[in-house]
């Protein structure tokens, strides 16, 4: 896109934006030699499996007898499982990621959730991206808090990238806000201060928008205010197209499928040297209160057919080798299937975390299907000690420093 035009759904698509709120203005400094020592450092991708996927035909307790019991017409037979011991195994659809998991490159934490849970997808999700469960009141999201720590002095626009339409509240930041694109070939920064203002007195910008928009310094004209402005901007997005447009490739992504080349332009941003350190994607559609068989099938198809080439391409590059990789829902499903042959609300599922540099395998205890609490598996994992190994191995910081708390370290990594 290289002109604005004055339309909510194009505006927020990304055209003149990056990320949840208007380009913090930070000059060209970026591009010094200093910035790009980070690229060093680990990248840490999160894929977030929105709507709540259901943990027990993701990772299936085919060999507990409440498991058939609770699920007498969804619950997956042996023959259906690809078995990892004699108690759980993985979706049948899950072969790729089979694969990987036996050359120790995914690590399953099991029973993850948080205490007193929350069954509201989006009152959920902020704890999740908050890291606590007072949510958005908390703050920035846990990303950006992680950036004012480890990344205080860094000015790079391309520091945080989502690749998608929604950016998740765990990238919200007022000193490090994201970079945002559906589609990175099209990343273009366009407008300036005369059609943001007109749009905002338009009454089309929600006040978090305007709260976020660039800010003038004192003594700043308005002319050098909009240079500046969109110096960082077009520095971002020809930074961004560059390492898409330049990144070769022979890993076979499948062709017409969103996650998939979402996440081949992610191997791209990895390898692309622009000082990207955490990463950002989606995949919804995982609110399955009905007809779950068919459409959780389906999901765990989308799912591996991405992840397994996504896997071998990140083996080509130090960058990827080194990369982290961790998935997550807002929650798991209720362990009984309801009337309509879905599943509920839950809590506790699955994460997993993967990549070419952690040591592979079962983490946590999965939750036990008799002792449930109201119907609802019971975490026996904080969904937070993922996210404090995470930052500790990947950015070399203390995890209290950022989620405001101490939790136990897993060995994964």
């Amino acid at each position: 896109m290289t002109n604005l035009s004055i339309d909510r759904r194009a505006l927020l698509a990304g055209a003149s934006v990056l990320s949840a709120g208007w380009l913090t203005a930070r000059a060209s400094a970026w591009t010094t030699p200093a910035l790009f020592s980070q690229d060093s450092g680990r990248t840490l991708i999160l894929l977030q499996l929105a709507g709540g996927n259901d943990g027990l035909d993701t990772v299936v307790p085919y060999g507990d007898d409440a498991y058939r019991r609770a699920r007498p017409s969804l619950g997956l037979k042996k023959s259906e499982v690809l078995a990892l011991d004699d108690y759980r195994g993985f979706h049948g659809s899950l072969k790729q990621l089979r694969r990987h998991f036996d050359a120790g490159r995914v690590a399953v934490i099991e029973g993850a959730g948080y205490p007193e849970p929350i069954r509201s997808h989006f009152r959920s999700f902020d704890v999740w991206h908050t890291a606590d469960h007072r949510g958005r009141s908390a703050g920035d999201g846990w990303v950006g808090r992680l950036c004012d720590v480890a990344f205080k002095d860094t000015q790079n626009p391309n520091l945080v990238v989502h690749v998608g339409g929604s950016v998740p509240y765990s990238l919200h930041s007022a000193s490090h806000p994201p970079a945002s694109f559906v589609n990175p070939r099209a990343y273009r920064w366009a407008g300036g201060e005369a059609e943001t203002d007109a749009y905002e007195k338009a009454g089309g910008m929600e006040p978090e928008e305007r709260e976020k928009k660039p800010k003038k310094r004192e003594g700043e004209s308005s002319l050098d205010f909009l240079r500046r402005v969109l110096a960082d901007g077009q520095q971002s997005s020809e930074q961004v197209r560059r390492a898409v447009a330049n990144y070769r490739t022979p890993v076979d992504y499948p062709a017409n499928d969103a996650l998939a080349q979402s996440l081949a332009d992610v191997a791209a941003l990895v390898s692309g040297g622009i000082g990207t350190r955490v990463i950002s994607v989606e995949l919804g559609g995982f609110d399955t209160h009905t007809d779950e068989r068919n459409r959780h099938d389906q999901l765990m198809r989308t799912l591996d057919a991405a992840l397994g080439p996504f896997l071998d391409d990140l083996a080509r590059s130090e960058a990827g080798r080194k990369a982290m990789v961790v998935l997550f829902s807002e929650f798991g499903r209720r362990v009984a299937e309801n009337g309509a042959r879905g599943t509920d609300h839950g809590v506790a599922g699955p994460m997993f975390v993967l990549g070419h540099d952690l040591k592979g395998g079962l983490y946590g205890k999965h939750p036990s299907l008799d002792k449930l609490d109201d119907g609802d598996l019971v975490h026996t994992t904080d969904f937070r000690s993922v996210y404090a190994t995470a930052i500790e191995r990947c950015f070399g910081v203390k995890h209290d420093k950022v989620l405001g708390a101490k939790y136990p370290l897993l060995q994964f990594a």
